[in-house]
């Protein structure tokens, strides 16, 4: 993706952080079509040329401050803990982290707008995926072929498809009329786990 623009002066991260907050406040309200750089400017509290100075445009603007949220997100394992620790440890370490991210109108009111955008502004979707998706996807594919070996997950089965069911039981969960909170979407991701053959029944809260 494009990157803020960088000349004159050294920038000044409260600045970035206060233009950042309010286009992604705008995005989730708004949409990428309702949100407009002098509606982004007002909100952060800064001129209008100090927001053009750094992105050119509201949809590079959006795409960034999506990066921005996402880079404070800490649901998924990192790599260390992949490499050492079985996946029932790991589920158990996210688990609460997931599901309260879940439940978080911020975050479903988030990927709401991004899907919106996905056919008319596609790099938003592309931030969304190469940030946010592909790093969980990556984990979730170390830990099935750890339950592959220790017998929890069938050998044969396509680890792409169980990747897919997982990502879309959650989204279709979350982006419902009547979204459950943090503690029923915490049963519910246990629940896709043990279908899965990431936990097994009897385990959990």
């Amino acid at each position: 993706m494009t990157k803020p623009r960088s000349r004159g002066r050294p920038r000044d991260p409260e600045v970035d952080a206060a233009i950042l907050r309010a286009a992604l406040d705008l995005f989730v309200e708004r949409g990428i079509e309702g949100m407009s750089m002098e509606q982004v400017a007002k909100r952060a509290g800064v001129g209008k040329l100090t927001v053009y100075r750094r992105w050119s445009s509201k949809e590079t603007l959006a795409a960034h401050a999506i990066e921005w949220k996402i880079a404070q997100i800490h649901d998924a394992p990192s790599n260390a803990e992949l490499a050492q620790a079985n996946p029932l440890q790991l589920l158990e370490r996210t688990l609460d982290a997931s599901a309260e991210l879940a439940a978080s109108h911020e975050f479903r009111a988030m990927v709401a707008r991004i899907f919106g955008s996905s056919v008319s502004h596609p790099s938003l979707m592309a931030t969304y995926w190469k940030h946010y998706i592909l790093p969980r996807r990556d984990a979730a594919r170390v830990m099935l072929e750890q339950g592959q070996r220790a017998g929890t997950v069938p050998p044969d089965a396509d680890l792409d498809v169980l990747i897919d069911m997982m990502a879309g039981a959650v989204v279709y969960r979350v982006l419902q009329p009547d979204p459950p909170d943090a503690t029923e979407m915490r049963r519910y991701l246990e629940e896709i786990y043990r279908q899965i053959g990431l936990l097994p029944y009897g385990s959990g809260g």
